[in-house]
């Protein structure tokens, strides 16, 4: 598939995996790109498989919630630091 087929691959499977909005998949999708996570898929047209689109559409996820769950803690970290005497 063309790297731009894979994309939305990805963009599908992440509404259907985690039942996301299409905005919020594609959000997911475009700041994945941004930070250059698929480089290597645009080189390489043996790694833009539907097999390849679901590994990569579970490690974004899992990557926005790890970061998500991160800010959460130092949100918290800080709400306590203020409140400390």
């Amino acid at each position: 598939m063309t790297y731009e087929e894979f994309l939305d691959e990805i963009a599908t499977l992440l509404t259907e995996m985690y039942d996301l909005t299409d905005e919020a998949a594609i959000k997911l999708v475009v700041d994945a790109q941004d930070n250059d996570y698929f480089v290597v898929h645009d080189d390489k047209e043996e790694l833009r498989t539907v097999a390849q689109a679901k590994l990569d559409a579970a490690a974004i996820y899992e990557a926005k919630q790890n970061k998500n769950q991160t800010q959460r803690k130092q949100q918290q970290r800080q709400v306590q630091k203020k409140k400390a005497p």
